[in-house]
Order: C-alpha cells, then structure tokens, then sequence
C-alpha cells in the first residue's frame, strides 16, 4: 500500500518513545503511514512536539488536556497562543471534557474547553476534541462555540447527542483502536458520519488495536484501525487508508509532505 495513511491523533513525544522513536517511525513507514499528527496535552509537551515536528511527515499540536484543565490560567493560554503562530503548528489541542476520571474540576474543563474552542476559530486552525462521559456540556459548548470552528472528535467514543453536535458544525469524526474491541459497538455511529467527516488515529500509546490491546500502541497500528473500519463499513482497507489520509491532509493543511528515513 502506498503511505496513504495519517495516524491523525498520536502522542510521539510521550516519553514512551523514547528509547526507539527512530524505530516506530520505520515500521509506520513500512505500514503505509505517509504522516503524523504529534498531539499535545499541555505547553511543554506542545514544546516537544513541535520539536519533533521539524521533521517532514511530522505535525503539532498546542493545547491543555482536560485532565491538566486545572492548571490552565493567563501564562499556559498565552504559551499557546505564541505555539499556535508556529506554521508546523496544525491544531488547536487536546482539549475538551473528561467527566470520567476527573482529574480537573469540571467548572475548569469547561473555560478551558470554551477558551481552546474560541482560539481556534480565531486563528483558523482545527480543533481537537477529547469528550468522555461529558456529553451534554460538550454539545452545548460545540453548539456555543464561534462561527468558523473546524476540528475533530478524537478517538470517538460518546453519545449520539456529541456526535450530532459535532456533524452539525461541520467537525471530522476520528476513530482509534475501539473499534476493534469485542466489548464495543461503534456501528451505529460510523453508519451516521460521511466518508468526508471521516478520520483515524491510534491516539500511541494507548488504545493500541487488536491483535496488540494491552500493549504500547505505535503509529503503524493505525493500519488496522482502517481495516477494521473499512470492514464495518462493508468497503475496502485501501479505500479507507486514502480516504482518511485525504480527509487529515485536508483538515489540518498538511500538504504533500511524507515521512523520511533518519531525523
């Protein structure tokens, strides 16, 4: 298969890759990974990933996980604010709500969420979107959010009220190693979302699909969350793999480029 597919959502800076993040790369290459998106969950993670991102085929993203909504304040919003001007910047996030482990106060996820979604309609990049057990106040604030929002649900596990709310503001829908998980029944959901809407992702280290659920997840993994949609979609592994890789390329202004050997 020719490097179609964009792992749309990983965390490769995560210390996780450390030891062999040369190596993932080569087997995302062999897997048919054109590129990455190096998703952030605060400014100094933001830092490295836009540091890896200097390397073609590699992209970053600037946000506050709603896990570190907490220490969200005037000097984190104005560390991401300068990362957003970065051209190899592509995305606003993570961001968003967690009602499942809540790890911030909720009250605090919320201005976080609202801050992160109101930038990115400022400065014109997509937003990435991380909702769990949070369904109503993430409908409400995406219906809230500014005109000319962009962006993706991310490893897409809510409700039907989240993902109406999202199609409604044109958002792309992402899925990640669930979808191959016995215990999990995305079919209602990606018979609703458009070809156009549609995107995968690993979100590696977690999540890592089937036949690798429990161990570290890597970029060339993504391959088998496409085969896996592709099934449930009654359509083809390669016709996915554009697709999707087409769609990210599209949504986060990636261009042509493609991952290369070496740093």
């Amino acid at each position: 298969m020719p490097a179609a597919l964009v792992d749309s959502h990983c965390h490769l800076a995560d210390p996780a890759f450390d030891a062999d993040r040369e190596v993932v790369l080569s087997r995302a290459r062999a897997a048919g990974v054109g590129a990455v998106v190096v998703v952030a969950d605060g400014p100094d993670t933001a830092e490295r990933c836009l540091a890896l991102a200097a390397r073609p085929g590699l992209f970053a993203t600037a946000g506050m996980h709603p896990h570190r909504a907490a220490a969200f304040d005037g000097a984190a919003a104005a560390r991401i604010d300068a990362l957003l001007r970065e051209p190899r910047v592509v995305a606003v996030g993570e961001t968003g709500l967690d009602y499942h482990y809540d790890r911030s106060p909720r009250d605090r996820q919320r201005e976080a969420f609202a801050w992160h979604l109101a930038r990115a309609a400022a400065v014109g990049k997509p937003v990435v979107i991380h909702s769990r057990d949070a369904d109503e106040d993430t409908a409400r604030l995406l219906g809230e959010a500014p005109a000319g929002l962009t962006g993706v649900l991310h490893c897409f596990s809510a409700g039907p009220a989240v993902l109406e709310a999202a199609l409604a503001r044109g958002l792309a829908v992402s899925w990640s190693g669930m979808v191959t998980f016995r215990n999990w029944d995305a079919r209602w959901a990606l018979e609703r979302v458009e070809d156009a809407a549609l995107l995968v992702e690993t979100d590696a280290p977690y999540l890592a699909p089937a036949p690798h659920r429990g161990r570290r997840n890597e970029p060339a993994h993504v391959a088998l969350t496409a085969a896996r949609v592709a099934e449930l979609r009654g359509t083809t592994a390669d016709r996915v793999a554009v697709l999707t890789g087409a769609n990210a390329r599209r949504l986060f202004r990636l261009g042509d480029e493609t991952l290369e050997e070496g740093v």
